[in-house]
């Protein structure tokens, strides 16, 4: 069965009118359930312009999408961009409520999109991580009467990057009274400085408008991770990229070898958009847990990479883009009841076992708070299930749910819970 969804052209075109509607106009989109037999293919048919296939990326990854497998094409000012694509389960998307939203989505990727926190004042923080650091700044927050929404954090090669999106805890209206904004300013900017960041750490008031994932590999990236020393990851596999010019072509190839995960191709692109390249030509292909995705690029000037510096740049933006967002430690579910002070509340108790906390991301919904953490000890490594077990007798067992831990964990009896082992694609924060 074909489930298909085309954008349709309007009444009495011509071809040459079609050809004009398609230039200045919307893309055509088709998503067609027919073709491959264990993914649903999206393509994207529309005139090239810089940054439209991260848009398009973006609004698939963004349902937490998987593509499996994606072929760009350019030619002239015309892109073809064929996505394979599955659910968080690895099945077709059956949803005509997603094929629609998809459809309708990409069919406007030439407008501008940015990211909507009406009603809400967001921060952006950078600096050097530690253990505990991100509980002194929910701690912070808290005693400033910040309500906080929703938040992502990222850490990489010792630094961390955040975007807060916070509200008056009384009113509930966004933070813009300007001394208000100041003290939470500064506060939170020593708390980042802590006694040996005195010049790197770094805490802003932002508008808001960018994608948040975009913005956090943007923040790193003006912090320049890349550079530092690489720090050690359990059971992170490190990304292989390769740089290489076809001087016959006019291009440069960049290839990307790594353990594939969701958002991969996300990442990827978004760092390439961001360093001003643009994609002509590209494939992307996964096979089993393994991908392999290669891109022909140019500067926006139409020139290749053109010196051996610019080149280990590139090679060196690439690799932290797909480690920042490595999935490490165990990974901790948070459900409960919202109220003033429960993240301060949650990661002291973090802080106060030796939990490390590599990434998190945190939503409310309503008067519900659904929280993700990823820890590890101080050291980075797996933390002891006893440790877990303290945690969650303190945070509440039935508000803290473990999703990732070593196989040698089992839930006891007495709890009444499952056996957790390592979760798959489905457990994992993307």
């Amino acid at each position: 069965m074909m489930q298909r969804v085309e954008m349709e052209w309007p009444p009495c075109l011509d071809e040459y009118e079609k050809l004009v509607f398609r230039v200045n106009n919307t893309p055509r989109v088709v998503i067609d359930n027919a073709v491959c037999p264990n993914a649903t293919i999206v393509k994207v048919d529309s005139n090239r312009n810089h940054g439209i296939l991260l848009e398009a990326v973006q609004v698939l990854t963004d349902l937490n999408l998987s593509i499996k497998k994606a072929y760009i094409s350019s030619d002239g000012q015309w892109s073809m961009d064929v996505f394979h694509v599955t659910d968080h389960t690895g099945k077709k998307l059956t949803d005509d409520n997603v094929i629609g939203y998809i459809e309708q989505s990409l069919g406007t990727i030439h407008y501008t999109r940015t990211c909507d926190f009406t009603g809400l004042t967001a921060l952006e923080l950078t600096g050097t991580d530690r253990v505990g650091l991100l509980s002194e700044v929910f701690a912070v927050l808290a005693d400033l009467q910040c309500n906080i929404v929703e938040a992502k954090v990222w850490t990489h090669n010792g630094r961390i990057a955040s975007l807060i999106y916070v509200k008056d805890c009384n009113s509930g209206s966004p933070i813009e009274d300007s001394q208000q904004i100041n003290r939470i300013v500064s506060r939170l900017r020593s708390v980042l400085k802590g006694d040996s960041d005195i010049r790197s750490a770094r805490t802003t008031v932002s508008l808001a408008v960018t994608h948040t994932e975009r913005r956090l590999h943007q923040m790193m990236s003006a912090d320049r991770d890349y550079e530092r020393e690489p720090t050690l990851i359990v059971g992170c596999d490190s990304a292989s990229v390769t740089v290489q010019n076809w001087a016959e072509r006019g291009y440069s190839i960049v290839n990307v070898q790594c353990k594939d995960r969701t958002k991969l191709l996300f990442d990827v692109v978004c760092t390439l958009t961001d360093m001003e390249y643009v994609v002509f030509h590209a494939t992307v292909n996964t096979s089993a847990d393994k991908a392999c995705l290669e891109f022909y690029i140019r500067h926006m000037d139409g020139t290749p990479i053109s010196s051996e510096a610019e080149r280990d740049r590139v090679i060196l933006c690439l690799k932290a883009a797909v480690e920042r967002r490595a999935s490490t430690g165990v990974r901790l579910e948070l459900c409960a009841t919202d109220r003033p002070g429960l993240l301060a509340d949650v990661t002291r108790t973090f802080r106060e076992n030796g939990l490390n906390v590599t990434r998190c991301e945190i939503s409310t919904t309503l008067d519900t708070a659904f929280n993700v953490f990823y820890v590890t000890d101080s050291r980075g490594n797996a933390v002891d299930p006893k440790i877990i077990e303290s945690v969650r007798d303190r945070v509440g067992i039935s508000n803290l749910q473990v999703k990732e831990l070593p196989s040698l964990y089992q839930e006891s009896p007495e709890r009444g819970g499952e056996a957790m082992g390592v979760a798959g694609d489905e457990g994992r924060l993307e």
